[in-house]
């Protein structure tokens, strides 16, 4: 068996007010969930627990993120989370802080035997 990647999904998520890296990590990734309807799984007759999920999450702050609090959000499939330097701090206009913005990319995959013609 060899592990085939069948889908990429892209999204991006922000902590306007909060500065909250783990809840905009959370919200790119529903952003990247949310505006897809897979049926990858059922095409293959597999069960969806057997997707293979690989996230990599880029923030300004990777250490900021609870990747623990991130695989919740999954509902089947084996999450596996990378948290890499990346996404964007923008400065408020008054020096309060900053917005914090995360990109996230998802690959989902699954061990599948590949024939040749």
């Amino acid at each position: 068996m060899a592990k085939t990647r069948m889908v990429v999904q892209f999204g991006m998520g922000t902590s306007i007010r909060s500065q909250d890296y783990t809840q905009a990590a959370a919200r790119a990734i529903r952003d990247a969930l949310w505006h897809n309807s897979l049926n990858v799984a059922s095409a293959f007759d597999f069960p969806r627990e057997q997707m293979l999920i690989d996230v990599e999450i880029g923030v300004q702050k990777p250490d900021a993120v609870d990747t623990a609090a991130l695989v919740g959000i999954f509902p089947y499939g084996q999450p596996s989370i990378k948290v890499v330097r990346g996404g964007l701090d923008v400065s408020k206009a008054d020096g309060s802080g900053v917005t914090v913005i995360a990109n996230a990319a998802i690959v989902v995959s699954f061990d599948m035997e590949r024939t040749h013609a």
